[in-house]
């Protein structure tokens, strides 16, 4: 098959949504990751089968990912950094450690709205940030994320840190909706209905649901959808008492939390760096974020997998994530002078 001019064979199967089968291509590519799950070695190595080309990773702790390659500089080995929500993202992009990239199968397989606006992130897939509750405790759950501030709902809310990234991404989100006071007066509202401190992970707040502790919880649906998939101990076995709502759905829709990746500004393999993000948008790709980890894919018309799909359809909220990036310092202010530990 001859090429087209600056588009590579990944290219042109990426476009189309099919499922590379041949090496197009060699060398390596030197991956910054901090998604720390198992099911991403099979996206690695159908990269490696498809393209020839090796996969060397580093996994770490985004923000000691990031602070690396600032201190390796000019002589930084990194290729892509992968790390998971729009904050963590835009803290790569003001460090300076991402590149803009100029590529005709991310602009049309990912979403505008699910990139930056430089183009030096974009998002592989998302996960819902929704409303979780207890259905023998709580016979009118919250319809809407502003709820969850009101009074009815005093003692029965259960929820992460403001120092969490997906929390501080919600709230950013909403002081682009709402305005800085809006935002504020929200969670002061949250923080009076606090069931008990902020401790814990998504699960830990699942958890509370089954054990009676909570009565109303926020979580990413896909620590919901793993728990239908597969075991999580104290968790699976009470998922009958567990009910759901995606928020506002009359309104702004459903918050989604990214997980995406961007070139490293000192890429010595940008070319590979540009093809592994490409992959990503593949349907492939794309239907084994859903299959392997319980994610939304990021492409638009990509099937889900029976664990996600068993949450329902929903509306969720396009806002642009770059621009909500931007209101990240300000909810962690909003945090801080609220008393949101």
């Amino acid at each position: 098959m001859k090429l087209t001019s600056g588009l590579s064979a990944l290219t042109l199967i990426a476009t189309a949504g099919l499922t590379p089968v041949a090496a197009v291509a060699e060398g390596e590519v030197n991956i910054y990751s901090s998604r720390h799950y198992d099911t991403d070695e099979r996206l690695y190595s159908d990269f490696e089968d498809a393209t020839g080309i090796t996969i060397n990773r580093i996994e770490g702790n985004a923000d000691e990912l990031i602070a690396r390659m600032e201190a390796e500089g000019l002589n930084s080995p990194a290729d892509v950094l992968l790390t998971v929500d729009t904050s963590r993202l835009e803290r790569a992009k003001d460090a300076g450690v991402l590149q803009p990239v100029d590529s005709d199968v991310l602009e049309a397989r990912v979403p505008g709205y699910l990139q930056d606006a430089e183009n030096e992130w974009f998002g592989f897939s998302q996960r819902a940030r929704i409303i979780f509750y207890n259905k023998e405790e709580v016979t009118t759950p919250p319809a809407t994320y502003q709820d969850l501030a009101d009074p009815m709902y005093k003692g029965q809310v259960c929820i992460r840190s403001g120092t969490n990234s997906y929390m501080q991404t919600l709230l950013a989100s909403l002081v682009e909706h709402l305005g800085e006071d809006g935002a504020r007066d929200w969670a002061a509202g949250v923080v009076a209905n606090f069931a008990r401190d902020p401790q814990g992970g998504d699960t830990d707040q699942l958890r509370g649901l089954v054990s009676g502790e909570c009565g109303v919880a926020l979580s990413n649906t896909y620590y919901f959808a793993r728990a239908i998939r597969t075991d999580v101990s104290g968790l699976t076995e009470g998922l009958d008492q567990i009910g759901w709502v995606f928020p506002n759905q009359d309104g702004t829709g459903a918050h989604m939390n990214l997980s995406g990746g961007g070139v490293a500004v000192n890429s010595p393999n940008r070319d590979n760096a540009i093809k592994f993000l490409e992959y990503l948008t593949s349907d492939q790709a794309q239907k084994y974020f859903s299959a392997g980890n319980d994610e939304y894919p990021a492409v638009p018309g990509v099937g889900l997998s029976p664990s996600v799909a068993a949450l329902g359809f929903f509306k969720p909220d396009d806002v642009d994530l770059s621009a909500v990036a931007k209101n990240i310092p300000t909810a962690q202010k909003i945090f801080n002078e609220v008393g949101w530990k």
